[in-house]
Order: C-alpha cells, then sequence, then structure tokens
C-alpha cells in the first residue's frame, strides 16, 4: 500500500514537471492560431475560430523556402564535416597511446568548457580575414571546429572500446589506417555517428548567435532563424507570426529527432558505456 501510495504521488509530480515543461510550448502553438489582438488581450487563451493565417503570412515574410534551403544547407555541411573530422581525430588520438596525444586530446576538447560568447569578436575577425563572412559555406566550415571537441570526445570514448586486434588484422590484410578506419571501424561508430548527427544537426538548424554575426543582414543568405528575426521590431512585436514562424521552424527539426530517436538513445548508452 505504502508503495502504491509513493508510485502515485511520483506520477503526479511527473506530471507536474511535464506540465510545466510543455507550457511554453503549447501556449506558442495556441498563440499560432490566434490573431495579434487576442495575444495581447490573453496570451493563454483558446482562439475564436481556428485560422492558417499567420502561417500564410510568416511563409511569405520569411521567404520560407530560400531560408529553408539555406538553413538546410548549413545543417548538412555543418554536421558532415563535424563527424568526418570528428571520426577521425577520435580514433587517431584513440589508437595512439602516447603523452603527445594525450595532450592533443585534451587540447581538443578544452574548448567545449569556453563559453562562445568570449571568443566571439576574436572568431569574426578572424572569419573576416578568411573570407568567410557573408557566405553560407563559410559558416558551415565554422561549425566544423566549433562542433567538433564534442565529436571528438564522444568518438574517443567509443573507439576505446573497440579491440585493436582489428586494426592489426586489416594492417596484415595490406588495408591502410585510412582504409581501415573507413572499411571496419567507422561502420561500427553507428551510435556515436547518430548521438553526434542528432546533436549537432538540432543544434546548428536551431543556432541564432553565429549565423547573425557570419551572415549580417544579407537577405539572400539568411536562416530560417534570422528570418523570424525580422518580425521583431522596434516597436512592435509580431507575436502572432513570430509565434507561426516558430512552429514552422520547430516541425523539420522535430521530424528529424523523431527519425533517430532510437539511435540515439542507443549511442548515448553504448557511448557510457564503452567510454
Amino acid at each position: 500500500m505504502k508503495n502504491k501510495k509513493s508510485s502515485v504521488i511520483l506520477f503526479i509530480a511527473a506530471l507536474i514537471l511535464l506540465i510545466i515543461s510543455l507550457s511554453p510550448l503549447i501556449i506558442v502553438i495556441i498563440g499560432s492560431f490566434k490573431s495579434y489582438s487576442e495575444i495581447m488581450t490573453n496570451a493563454v487563451s483558446l482562439p475564436k475560430s481556428l485560422s492558417l493565417i499567420n502561417f500564410k503570412n510568416a511563409f511569405k515574410e520569411m521567404n520560407y523556402p530560400r531560408a529553408f534551403l539555406n538553413t538546410l544547407i548549413v545543417t548538412v555541411l555543418g554536421t558532415a564535416g563535424i563527424v568526418i573530422f570528428g571520426s577521425l581525430a577520435g580514433y587517431m588520438l584513440s589508437r595512439t597511446k602516447t603523452r603527445i596525444s594525450y595532450i592533443l586530446f585534451v587540447f581538443c576538447i578544452i574548448p567545449m568548457m569556453i563559453p562562445f560568447q568570449s571568443f566571439m569578436i576574436t572568431l569574426v575577425k578572424i572569419s573576416k580575414s578568411l573570407h568567410l563572412i557573408n557566405s553560407i559555406w563559410g559558416l558551415s566550415v565554422i561549425y566544423w571546429g566549433l562542433g567538433s571537441p564534442l565529436a571528438i570526445f564522444l568518438y574517443h570514448g567509443f573507439v576505446k572500446g573497440i579491440s585493436t586486434e582489428l586494426d592489426e588484422c586489416a594492417k596484415i590484410d595490406g588495408c591502410t589506417p585510412f582504409k581501415a578506419f573507413t572499411k571496419i571501424i567507422f561502420p561500427l561508430l553507428k551510435p556515436t555517428t547518430a548521438t553526434v548527427i542528432v546533436i549537432n544537426a538540432m543544434w546548428i538548424w536551431n543556432d541564432f548567435l553565429l549565423p547573425l554575426l557570419m551572415l549580417g543582414s544579407n537577405k539572400s543568405n539568411k536562416t530560417l532563424q534570422l528570418s523570424a528575426y525580422g518580425f521583431m521590431g522596434q516597436y512592435k512585436m509580431q507575436w502572432n507570426n513570430i509565434m507561426a514562424g516558430a512552429i514552422l521552424i520547430i516541425i523539420p527539426a522535430l521530424i528529424i529527432y523523431l527519425i533517430f530517436q532510437k539511435d540515439i538513445i542507443a549511442g548515448m548508452v553504448d557511448g557510457s558505456v564503452k567510454g
């Protein structure tokens, strides 16, 4: 009886926490169907009628197809680069048992502990000198450097759990280290790769600050986040369009997450055990 009462209390507490956590999203969903005046009158009330006019306005004013394509390009290229460089570096640093490799590994993962805001001005200046500013491709390259530390950390821990005998057998068969990695080791890293892809894809997709710094006011290069920022004026916030735009941004990311949900959970579990 006591255990049953404890379970009920825990369930109620979890339900309350869930409602609190989801309340901002619920308000955004409800607000996306309401007019500006309805939102200003009562932000949490239900809409008087279901209308898609906010989504239509947001789609048009955001230039959604172009902004979606830009965001997709940056997300795909940025994530692909992080996977490639992170897996290669994690593999080599894990297999090389020297003091230098350990120092390099620590050097690679230290940036995870440094806040982005502390070096963003320096990053902008360096990017400008390398002609990476105002370019979708340049922004993708910058994400490689920012996302690689976590990827190296995850791959390094997972590779340590893979027997070195596989590398030795591949070497006996005439494989180069690169070929052994691509043909034998990398396929075994699927759980970690799925984790790295989901974490970085969702981060890049939803990122606002770095695109704002790197792309500026260039309309043709705007991502979805920058396009939605256009609804925020100096004297008036178009909350109805902002909420509709937020839903349009969330939907693709949510679909991607649902597709890879099992892989990311498996990757986190395997990485924690093997690391």
